[in-house]
């Protein structure tokens, strides 16, 4: 089996999740009560995310691009990891809840684009409308947004190795897709909930460690 990464990258590629940061910042009143219906699964991810935005005005695109963009740190090893991926000719690509408008300027100086799968921002009207590009396929019904699962099945086959490195809510479907699970904070609450296997981690220094035990090669 042919190993495939598929990556997370809010509070996973970064120390700290951008929507949650921004939402914080610029403090949208009701953005708090949509957070915690996502994380308890009553309303789907999508629509959570989307109500959230929605409670941003598009003037303010400039400033929140310039907050996220300056706030975030890409957590410690993360080129190193890219390189090991690199070296050992494994496919890695990022699947993110994020969108594009923080994610992209992150990633362009570690990974090309078309490696990226992501929700996108439309600042065309008075607020925020978050587009989704990768929604659910015929075989997800969970209004995902950008569905990992789905992005999953159409980029790899079934007889790749799949690994899912991921942190929250949003990578718990992907994980339950997964033959190999590297989990942080509330991915793991997850995880020991549903009974699915998981290697923990805090950089991608330990990522590089579990790969190389797990697929007996060395950096």
């Amino acid at each position: 089996m042919k190993p495939i990464i598929f990556c997370d990258f809010d509070g996973t590629i970064t120390n700290s999740d951008n929507i949650i940061s921004i939402m914080k910042a610029f403090g949208p009143e009701g953005w708090e009560s949509l957070k915690d219906q996502v994380l308890n699964k009553e309303i789907p991810i999508s629509e959570g995310v989307g109500k959230m935005f929605s409670l941003l005005k598009s003037s303010q695109k400039q400033e929140i691009i310039d907050f996220a963009v300056n706030h975030s740190e890409i957590r410690q090893g993360f080129k190193e990891f890219v390189d090991f991926a690199e070296e050992h000719r494994i496919p890695f690509f990022v699947v993110s809840g994020g969108i594009d408008f923080f994610v992209e300027p992150m990633l362009k100086d570690f990974i090309p684009m078309e490696k990226v799968y992501c929700n996108k921002g439309n600042f065309n009207n008075e607020f925020i409308q978050i587009e989704w590009p990768h929604s659910c396929d015929e075989l997800c019904h969970n209004n995902c947004g950008c569905c990992k699962p789905s992005i999953m099945r159409s980029i790899g086959s079934r007889y790749d190795y799949k690994i899912v490195i991921g942190d929250s809510i949003t990578d718990l479907e992907a994980a339950k897709k997964a033959d190999l699970v590297i989990a942080r904070d509330f991915l793991i609450e997850k995880c020991q909930e549903e009974g699915i296997p998981y290697k923990p981690f805090s950089t991608f220094n330990d990522c590089i460690k579990i790969l190389e035990d797990e697929l007996g090669v060395r950096a």
